[in-house]
């Protein structure tokens, strides 16, 4: 059975999947900006998707706003993500680049949390997760797949050697093309939950999958992405029409 994670003062893998919410500001304004509504709405996370930030490439710059976003986010935890174009995101760095950026991010100091796309060199994705375990920073190792939902046991296998390679969390997004996909990836949760011992995050993304979104604590994916906002991925939720939904679900006992 997976374990917890504890990132701030948050556990993830436990109770009611937590919500997370995206910022998806291209300047440091517009980031500062999307912090008073987003706490307005109460989430357990917030996800900084930096491939959107106009500076992302610039470390100083890059390191400057993570410092002014943690500082005016207080207590909620931070999870910092640059999502690679051919995983969904806005930019397309080549591997150095992409893992420069990693460290620029652990070094500022100012993240909770640090996704890692699992799908690059393993050397230099193991690299990553030992500099972020040093700085007591929470690795999501994550893979996304938006043209079509792997079978049962290629999802349980991806998200098993995301463990294998140091993940504290391993996440993984499938676009499904029907009902059946829907629940392969809702199969694969269920199984992954029972086997590995860190907690997942997983997503059947659009429409057809957003009742993957709410059904996390049935199958074992401890996390939601929801909106204040702009989405970041198809199928998101809006968190106050999330949230009760997740309450309505929640195991008794």
């Amino acid at each position: 059975m997976a374990g917890v994670v504890n990132c701030r003062q948050l556990a993830l893998g436990t109770g009611r999947p937590k919500i997370a919410v995206p910022i998806t500001g291209h300047t440091t304004a517009e980031i500062l900006a999307a912090v008073a509504p987003i706490k307005a709405a109460q989430p357990d996370l917030v996800e900084w998707r930096v491939d959107f930030y106009e500076d992302v490439t610039d470390a100083e710059k890059l390191q400057q706003t993570g410092q002014q976003l943690r500082a005016a986010l207080g207590n909620l935890a931070l999870l910092t993500t640059f999502r690679t174009h051919g995983e969904g995101g806005e930019l397309a760095l080549n591997e150095t680049a992409y893992f420069q950026l990693c460290h620029a991010i652990l070094v500022g100091g100012f993240t909770d949390a640090l996704d890692v796309e699992r799908y690059h060199d393993e050397a230099s994705v193991k690299q990553v997760v030992a500099q972020a375990h040093q700085q007591n920073v929470v690795v999501i190792m994550s893979n996304h797949d938006f043209a079509k939902t792997p079978a049962q046991a290629e999802l349980v296998q991806r998200l098993t050697s995301m463990v294998a390679w140091g993940a504290d969390i391993a996440k993984i997004a499938v676009m499904p093309q029907s009902p059946t996909d829907v629940l392969t990836l809702l199969a694969a949760t269920n199984e992954a939950r029972e086997t590995l011992n860190q907690p997942i995050i997983t997503m059947s993304m659009g429409d057809l999958g957003k009742v993957s979104r709410l059904a996390g604590e049935v199958f074992g994916s401890c996390l939601s992405f929801a909106t204040v906002g702009a989405a970041s991925a198809p199928g998101q939720i809006a968190v106050d029409r999330l949230r009760p939904v997740l309450d309505e679900l929640k195991l008794k006992g």
